[in-house]
């Protein structure tokens, strides 16, 4: 069986937000094919009981801990060396030797590298093919970041996407191909790195159509039958924090004053203070972690997803999708996903008109029919095993061209990108 390195910013399981559900689906799919060793790191210490379920997938495994405050003051050093916060918040030495252990004493075909802030531990490599799934332009979101912050946030975040993207830039100048999570992305990123764009594809996320199916029984976590909007997500994530704030407090009291009795579930572990303070508001109520976010799916009346920082393919659309709710989603939530507005979810396109649309959706009675073309929708559009047929071809592509026949030998230490 061929080896593979695969490099990951975090351990690809368990798959409960964005980048963890497409780096399992990636890991779990090459795993049927070659011998893949894991190199990543465990940002969250729930996490590392999962290392054998990942090992189980893997050759050679090297999960590094990584504490958010200590890399939160390491990244700090890319003020003084002129490269993005980024690359030194996701750097150490011990996967570095690892990595560089990992390249002399394996036949290592392809390389391939998880997000943007990976590819440094390969960034000196000249012949072995290396491949990166960028899966979303981190450069702009950041940028879109500094537009909603106030000084001095706003400047290092226009800091960060300006250095971010030369590196970005040089990625993909130097790697046998680049991947993104939609044509949408992988067109703007077209736009930003002219330098290479014969190697920018994408391969679209899916969604498990069988785990994420209605045809489930599912105890209703609401207690009784009543109007429900949910939002499904990681809620340390600031685009999702900004996403239910701005609907708690911009949009529900409208829907509220015209059905009083409805209510908003926000439905994701890891809740900021800024969103357990909304559980305060009249009609809101915020979950935390829950083993399974599929009864609170299957119960809602509504799946809600008003965010208005996005990028790539929101996962949390296509899973309410799968489970045929009819999800009401803002222009920037639909970016990247293949639906028909109107007939297989809803677009509202303002402040006003998101508050309108779902009035009118709870007291529609024809909402199963849109809910119905909802899941058909995810299952012939969304499936992992066809989507995951685009980084075979890239693979064998990258082989082929770079015909490397033996291990390769490489130095001790990594050679700094300066950007």
């Amino acid at each position: 069986m061929e080896e593979l390195l695969y490099l990951a910013h975090r351990i690809p399981y368990p798959p409960n937000k964005g980048d963890k559900i497409r780096s399992y689906h990636l890991l779990k799919h090459l795993s049927q094919r070659y011998k893949v060793h894991l190199g990543a790191f465990i940002d969250d210490e729930s996490d590392r009981k999962y290392h054998d379920r990942v090992k189980s997938l893997c050759g050679e495994t090297c999960l590094v801990n990584l504490n958010p405050k200590v890399a939160r003051v390491r990244s700090l050093q890319g003020f003084f060396s002129g490269q993005p916060l980024t690359l030194p918040y996701y750097r150490d030495a011990g996967l570095q030797q690892w990595v560089n252990d990992i390249l002399k004493t394996r036949t290592i075909g392809t390389v391939l590298v998880f997000s943007s802030a990976m590819a440094q531990y390969v960034g000196h490599l000249t012949t072995t093919p290396r491949i990166i799934d960028f899966v979303d332009v981190d450069s702009d979101k950041w940028l879109q970041y500094s537009s909603a912050k106030k000084w001095p946030l706003s400047w290092i975040y226009r800091r960060e996407a300006k250095l971010l993207l030369k590196y970005e830039q040089w990625i993909a100048g130097n790697f046998s191909s680049s991947t993104f999570v939609s044509k949408a992305e992988a067109d703007l990123f077209r736009q930003l790195a002219p330098n290479a764009v014969k190697t920018i594809s994408y391969f679209n996320n899916g969604v498990d159509s069988d785990y994420f199916s209605p045809e489930h029984d599912y105890p209703n976590p609401y207690g009784e039958d009543k109007p429900v909007l949910v939002f499904t997500g990681a809620m340390d994530y600031w685009a999702n924090v900004d996403a239910v704030t701005w609907f708690s407090r911009a949009i529900f009291p409208a829907v509220r004053l015209r059905v009083p009795e409805v209510e908003f579930f926000i439905v994701g572990a890891r809740p900021t203070t800024e969103v357990r303070a909304l559980a305060e508001l009249p009609g809101i109520t915020v979950t935390g972690s829950v083993p399974d976010v599929r009864p609170y799916l299957a119960w809602a009346s509504l799946a809600v997803a008003p965010l208005r920082i996005a990028r790539g393919i929101q996962n949390k659309v296509l899973e309410a999708m799968a489970m045929g709710k009819i999800v009401v989603a803002s222009a920037q939530a639909m970016e990247g996903i293949d639906a028909i507005a109107g007939q297989e979810l809803v677009v509202p396109q303002n402040e006003k008109t998101f508050a309108d649309e779902i009035l009118m959706l709870l007291c529609d009675k024809k909402r199963p029919a849109m809910g119905t073309a909802a899941r058909r929708c995810a299952l012939e559009r969304y499936s992992w095993k066809k989507n995951l047929e685009r980084i075979d071809a890239l693979i064998v592509q990258a082989r082929k061209e770079g015909e490397i026949q033996v291990p390769v030998r490489i130095g001790d230490s990594l050679r700094e990108m300066r950007v």
